[in-house]
């Protein structure tokens, strides 16, 4: 499976619609990719939770038409990160319900080859401490596993979605991998003063459920916070597999998904589980 992260850097001046052009037009670059995987709130902003209200869309509004297309034209899977999700029939509540989460999700979206919506996940942990997301947005309340299509003759598995501050719950992941996961998902915007973590914990989830983990990160510097970088693509033993620094960056991967079959036949350790 020919796997291409997008490590997409952006800033505070660049309008919504010029950057969700611009990152969509990166997408279609990826020609050759089985699969594509952007950062999390990569059009919206991570940290601008000032703009949420005023930037959240629908499921099929301008984030996601924009790279179904791209996706169509590259014949390619497209993790598009994630999108500050709102219902259709949502309108702007008054000031004082925006600090109650009234309808506002963060939401992953994979779309197939032919730009339909595979799966969407709304993010179940919340960073914050009661600040920004915590505040703001609704937790989702189910896990999403989703079969990835294959390409060039490759055989379907079946990918876990997590987002970002989710990397820090391992039960998580324990859930993915019993619905049958051998790879997961997970767009970030990790900041750089805890990208020592991102990397940690990533090989970590690798490691304890014998599964590829795909790790797209932010990078840049937006609401005044550097972003960290470091996307990473990690085997099922726990191998650094590509790396991305700390700008925006492409890292194309081969990974062979026969590893995971290896590893789990290798080292049955999931066999020995008890809870």
């Amino acid at each position: 499976m020919r796997v291409h992260v997008l490590q997409v850097a952006y800033g505070d001046e660049e309008p919504v619609a010029e950057r969700t052009a611009r990152v969509a037009e990166l997408v279609r670059g990826q020609r050759g990719a089985d699969l594509v995987v952007l950062p999390e709130l990569w059009a919206h902003g991570a940290f601008a939770a000032s703009s949420w209200w005023e930037r959240a869309e629908t499921l099929d509004g301008p984030v996601r038409t924009a790279l179904a297309a791209a996706a169509r034209e590259i014949g390619a899977t497209v993790h598009a990160g994630s999108i500050v999700e709102r219902p259709p029939a949502l309108v702007h509540p008054a000031p004082e319900a925006e600090n109650r989460g009234c309808g506002l999700w963060n939401t992953s979206l994979l779309l197939g080859p032919s730009g339909g919506l595979e799966a969407a996940y709304r993010k179940i942990h919340r960073f914050g401490f009661g600040e920004g997301e915590a505040l703001l947005l609704r937790p989702g309340g189910e896990t999403v596993t989703a079969p990835l299509s294959g390409a060039r003759g490759l055989p379907v598995t079946r990918a876990g979605l997590a987002t970002c501050y989710d990397l820090r719950f391992p039960e998580l992941f324990r859930e993915l991998l019993t619905a049958g996961s051998e790879v997961f998902l997970v767009p970030a915007a990790w900041p750089a003063s805890r990208v020592g973590h991102w990397t940690l914990l990533g090989r970590a989830r690798a490691v304890e459920n014998q599964c590829v983990v795909v790790q797209c990160n932010t990078a840049g510097a937006h609401s005044g916070l550097p972003m960290g970088g470091r996307s990473q693509v990690v085997g099922p033993t726990g191998d650094v597999l590509a790396e991305a620094g700390d700008g925006e960056e492409v890292l194309a991967v081969e990974v062979d998904l026969a590893e995971v079959d290896m590893a789990r036949d290798s080292f049955p350790v999931l066999a020995d589980r008890r809870l």
